[in-house]
């Protein structure tokens, strides 16, 4: 039996490039489609990131160290939901609209109802409140993992090409910073256009996000395709939970980027969450939200687009270090100055700008980690080794929270007031601009001294693939045999 014959083969796909070719694999449609996938996930989880401490605090009358522990348990809880998604991906079967993309689909309709649910809380006791919040946050958590998993693991089967990843995955970062953009400037005055911040009129504000989020997924579902030819004979065999633990172990790249998230998305998110409270109670006009996010988020949308011109010419890896120094030196700063609108918003932007660029870059980097796994030990495994960076984006927004929430909760945050002591004030700006700080010299750190897939090295390992071969031989003929003995 021939290795092509053990070959899942969509039927529109077209077969891909080498990776040092030029490229011409993807049209300007199908990357366009791509980020506009990521356009409509943001619709929906970046609102909960942004006002969902908010909304639970101020609105439903939720404590803040109760709605902190409600992130971080359903947030671990959404970890696991990860691998029983990634499980259900990787044994599922290459159809006529390929392997990944109906999952997505069907998923992101349900998620849009869920974030619905998140944003309306019944009248009722306390307790039953603090139910009904985790209860909705876990499910809507276990719904994302199945829309996200699948939409991550699409990348990696349109191109192995490194400048079309590159595109893709600024694609994919100006579809994300295009909904925090919409949701930052835009979800508020929806609220206030029906009448103020009350608890219908959060869930009205999010039946109009939701909607919105639907149409992005159905617009990356029906402009994408996946391209790429992917030997899957050595995956037919039933794999063992020790044998995705193996696969994604081994996977020293993955662990880099793993690490690496931990602390780039806990600053993003962190940044995202504090800013309402920032704009209220440290500047003193909550409408200045729309005004710092419109300035932050469109310099990021415009920095972004950099990207792949910043990879070609010096490589994902010193992008990414120099991007870093640039956020680290801008958030310290922003801390140490007076608070000021004027020279808080020119650092906040510079650091944002700077943290967006290494989160845009990211994502080329989870594609070339599934090749490397791949390539390493000739089992191929997109939504596990999705899974494993997807638990670390938990884990750090569960940690976002801790921060985030815990910080209120510690400095005596007081809910529905109109004004916060200096102690309050004085963690929010430590939240917003210290936490960054620290956290992305420690990003810097990890992804210098663990990340070690070059460019230059990943252009071999995607000719091999593409040649059929892994690290040790030929995929699906050598594959299992050596793996037993390891």
């Amino acid at each position: 039996m021939s290795i092509q014959d053990n070959i899942d083969v969509v039927p529109d796909a077209a077969p891909v490039v080498a990776a040092d070719e030029a490229e011409g694999t993807l049209t300007g449609k199908e990357k366009v489609a791509y980020g506009v996938g990521d356009l409509g996930n943001g619709f929906m989880f970046d609102l909960g990131q942004v006002y969902l401490t908010k909304f639970w605090i101020d609105t439903a009358g939720i404590g803040p160290a109760v709605v902190a522990l409600i992130f971080v348990l359903v947030k671990l809880f959404d970890a696991v939901m990860d691998t029983v998604a990634a499980l259900f991906i990787d044994g599922r079967k290459v159809g006529k609209r390929g392997k990944f993309r109906p999952v997505m689909m069907v998923s992101a309709c349900i998620l849009a109802v869920m974030t619905v649910v998140t944003f309306t809380m019944p009248d009722v006791s306390l307790g039953w409140k603090i139910a009904f919040a985790a209860g909705s946050y876990a499910i809507w958590g276990a719904t994302f993992s199945f829309a996200n998993g699948p939409y991550g693991s699409l990348a990696s089967v349109m191109t192995r090409n490194i400048k079309e990843r590159a595109q893709l995955a600024t694609s994919r970062q100006a579809g994300s910073l295009g909904a925090q953009w919409i949701c930052g400037i835009a979800f508020i005055p929806i609220m206030m256009m029906l009448g103020g911040m009350t608890s219908r009129n959060y869930m009205w504000a999010a039946v109009v996000m939701a909607v919105l989020g639907i149409i992005c997924f159905w617009i990356c579902y029906k402009g994408t395709k996946e391209h790429v030819v992917v030997n899957r004979e050595a995956n037919k065999e039933k794999t063992s939970l020790k044998d995705y633990g193996r696969a994604v172990l081994t996977n020293r790249p993955l662990l880099g980027l793993v690490l690496m998230s931990l602390f780039t998305i806990s600053s993003m998110n962190v940044n995202n969450m504090m800013m309402i409270f920032f704009a209220e109670f440290n500047l003193g006009n909550i409408a200045l939200m729309a005004v710092l996010n419109f300035v932050m988020i469109g310099a990021s949308i415009v920095g972004i687009m950099f990207i792949p011109k910043l990879v070609v010419r010096f490589g994902k890896k010193r992008t990414v270090m120099v991007s870093f120094a640039v956020a680290v030196v801008a958030n310290g700063l922003n801390f140490i100055i007076p608070t000021n609108l004027w020279t808080f918003m020119i650092l906040v932007t510079i650091g944002y700008v700077a943290l967006s660029i290494p989160n845009g870059i990211t994502w080329a980097f989870v594609s070339d980690t599934i090749d490397y796994g791949e390539w390493h030990t000739g089992v191929r495994r997109e939504g596990m080794t999705y899974a494993a960076f997807s638990f670390s984006r938990k884990v750090s927004q569960s940690l976002a929270a801790l921060v985030g929430a815990g910080m209120l909760a510690v400095s005596g945050y007081v809910a529905q007031a109109t004004s916060q002591s200096e102690g309050t004030l004085l963690g929010i700006k430590a939240v917003m601009t210290l936490y960054p700080a620290v956290a992305l010299t420690i990003a810097a750190v990890i992804v210098y001294f663990v990340y070690n897939v070059s460019d230059d090295k990943y252009r071999r390992i995607a000719k091999d693939l593409n040649e059929g071969r892994w690290e040790h031989g030929i995929i699906g003929e050598s594959t299992r045999a050596t793996l037993a003995t390891k």
